[in-house]
């Protein structure tokens, strides 16, 4: 009787781990992902100026909010994976209708991960 009853202590304690760790893995998954990026030219980013200086980049549900210090920036992204980790990370710019240069994607230095931005997301939906 007495190894049936530790047995379902036992069982008991690994039921309440593997509960634990499910828990903190769901919430490790929902939560989102930061970056942090330097720019070095004045660019634009769903219509809003980026000065040249480092920033972080919080991604979730589609949504990029940059910041730099005060300033905070939201704009439409699309996550997706490259076929092999970029080496450096790296800030891809097309010429807006204005000649002005526009963040296209950002290649995440030792990942896989490129963050599409601006009208690459909107014809991809």
């Amino acid at each position: 009787m007495k190894d049936n009853k530790l047995s379902i202590r036992q069982f008991s304690m690994v039921k309440k781990t593997l509960f634990t760790f499910a828990t903190i893995a769901m919430a490790a998954a929902s939560a989102a992902s930061t970056y942090r990026v330097t720019v070095y030219q004045p660019a634009y980013v769903n219509g809003t100026e980026l000065k040249p200086g480092d920033y972080k980049i919080e991604v979730k549900d589609n949504k990029a909010v940059i910041t730099h210090g005060k300033e905070t920036i939201e704009a439409p992204v699309k996550v997706e994976s490259a076929p092999a980790k970029f080496k450096a990370t790296s800030v891809r710019y097309n010429t807006g209708g204005n000649g002005k240069p526009v963040v296209d994607e950002i290649y995440l230095g030792g990942t896989t991960t490129k963050l599409v931005f601006g009208s690459a997301v909107s014809l991809s939906r």
